[in-house]
C-alpha cells in the first residue's frame, strides 16, 4: 500500500496541485484537499469545526467540531456539524448540540466545548456525542466529559449531564497492594514537579487516588468503537499527565468502571485512536499550549495493553512541530481498500475560527507503522477502491 500511494502521489501532485485552485462561483467543486489553507464550505465560509471527528452514516460523511470564535476561547454558540460525500466539499448543516440560553446549565453560554466526538450505536439506533467540557466561568477547573444524545446524525443533539469518569473506581490491574500504596501518597510531599521522586509517585498514582473519590479529571479525548462494537473514551486526565481509556456501557452513555491508564506521567493529550489489520495505534501531542509539539505514537495488541511507545509518526521538514498542527481523530475513507485520513488542526489563537486544517492521507510502513508526510495537496480520489472494515 505504501508503495501504491507514493506512486500515485507522485504522478498527480502537479494535476491535484492546480485543480485545487479551481473553485467555482460559491466556493463549489472543491476537487482536493490543501492542507494548512482556508476550507471554504458550499457558502464560501470557512468551515468551523475544531478538534473534531468524522462519522460516516449511509453513504455521507458527518464532521462535528467545535464551533469557535473570532475572538477569545469560550464556546459562544456548541457544536457544529458539516456532511459530504466526497470528503472535499463540506454544508454547514448547522449547530449540532447548542449551548443553553439560561443559567446555571453545565453547556450554559461560555462554558468550553472541545474536542466533540459523535458515534453511532447500533443496539439503540442513537447518535451518541461525547466531549471535553468545562463549566462556565472555572477556566479548566472543572475537567468534565458532556454526553449528548440524537435520533439523527445532524441532530439537534439532547445534552444528558456531564461528569468525571469512573468516580469510585481504581483501573484494571491495580492490585489491592498498589492501592493501599497509592493511598498513603499526598500531593503536599511533592511540592516540586518533575523531580525522580515525583515522577515515580505520579506513577505509582498520587493523583489518581486524589480523584478516585469524585471521578477521573476529563479534558482532551476522542472515541473508539471496535469491531464488536464496544466504544471507549480516551481522555487525558490526571492533571493532562496521564491517559486513560475507559469502556463504555452498551448504549454508550456511561462507564462500565473498567479503565487503564496508559503512560503514567508522560504528558500526552490530543489523543487519536484507530485499529488496522488487528493493531491499535494511538497517536498523540505534548502538552505545550496553542504551541505545536512533537507528537508521539504508541501500539498495542490490545486497548487494555501493553503500550508501547513508537517514534513520532510525522516524517520531513517540520515534523518535529507535526507540520505546525495537532492531531484530532483518524478515519478510514468507506469503499477503498487502505485509504485513512489523519485530521489535525493548525491552531491560531488570535482567531480560533479561522484556525486552519492539517488533513493528510497516512502511509504505512514497514510492520504497518503509519507514517505522515506533508502534501501541499491531495484527493480522497487517489486511495484504490476496495472493501470497507478496519
Amino acid at each position: 500500500m505504501a508503495e501504491t500511494l507514493q506512486g500515485v502521489r507522485k504522478r498527480w501532485g502537479a494535476v491535484l496541485a492546480t485543480w485545487c485552485l479551481a473553485v467555482a462561483a460559491a466556493a463549489q467543486g472543491l476537487t482536493c484537499i490543501a492542507p494548512g489553507g482556508e476550507w471554504p464550505d458550499s457558502k464560501g465560509e470557512h468551515i468551523n469545526a475544531h478538534g473534531g471527528g468524522v462519522l460516516w452514516h449511509e453513504g455521507t460523511y458527518y464532521w462535528y467540531g467545535e464551533n469557535r470564535p473570532a475572538r477569545g476561547f469560550t464556546t459562544e454558540v456548541g457544536v457544529e456539524v458539516y456532511s459530504s460525500t466526497d470528503l472535499v466539499n463540506w454544508t454547514d448543516r448547522g449547530v449540532a448540540l447548542a449551548v443553553s440560553a439560561g443559567p446555571g446549565s453545565p453547556i450554559e453560554r461560555g462554558c468550553i466545548m472541545e474536542r466533540p466526538k459523535v458515534v453511532y450505536n447500533r443496539s439503540t439506533g442513537k447518535f451518541v456525542m461525547l466531549f471535553h467540557l468545562e463549566l462556565k466561568g472555572q477556566g479548566y477547573a472543572a475537567a468534565r466529559v458532556g454526553f449528548a444524545v440524537s435520533d439523527t446524525p445532524v441532530g439537534p443533539f439532547r445534552f444528558i449531564r456531564s461528569l468525571r469518569p469512573n468516580a469510585g473506581k481504581w483501573p484494571d490491574g491495580f492490585s489491592r497492594r498498589d492501592i493501599r500504596r497509592a493511598k498513603k501518597l499526598k500531593e503536599a510531599d511533592y511540592k516540586e514537579w518533575w523531580t525522580p521522586q515525583w515522577r515515580k509517585a505520579i506513577a505509582e498514582g498520587l493523583l489518581l487516588a486524589r480523584d478516585v473519590p469524585g471521578g477521573q479529571m476529563s479534558r482532551d479525548m476522542t472515541v473508539f468503537v471496535d469491531d464488536d462494537g464496544k466504544a471507549y473514551h480516551i481522555y487525558s486526565s490526571e492533571e493532562n499527565l496521564t491517559l486513560h481509556l475507559a469502556e463504555l456501557t452498551d448504549d454508550y452513555l456511561d462507564y462500565t468502571g473498567k479503565y487503564v491508564r496508559i503512560a503514567p506521567g508522560g504528558q500526552n493529550e490530543a489523543p487519536v485512536l484507530f485499529k488496522r489489520n488487528g493493531v491499535y495505534w494511538l497517536i498523540t501531542s505534548g502538552c505545550t499550549g496553542w504551541r505545536p509539539n512533537e507528537a508521539r505514537m504508541f501500539r498495542a495488541e490490545s486497548l487494555w495493553g501493553p503500550w508501547e511507545q513508537l517514534p513520532t509518526p510525522f516524517e520531513g521538514a517540520d515534523a518535529a512541530t507535526s507540520f505546525h498542527s495537532q492531531g484530532t481523530y483518524m478515519f478510514k475513507v468507506e469503499g477503498t481498500a487502505d485509504g485513512w485520513v489523519f485530521m489535525a488542526d493548525r491552531w491560531m489563537p488570535d482567531s480560533l475560527r479561522y484556525s486552519p486544517y492539517v488533513w493528510l492521507p497516512v502511509v504505512f510502513g514497514a510492520d504497518g507503522v503509519p507514517v505522515l508526510r506533508w502534501a501541499d495537496s491531495w484527493s480522497p480520489a487517489m486511495f484504490p477502491a476496495g472493501a470497507s472494515g478496519r
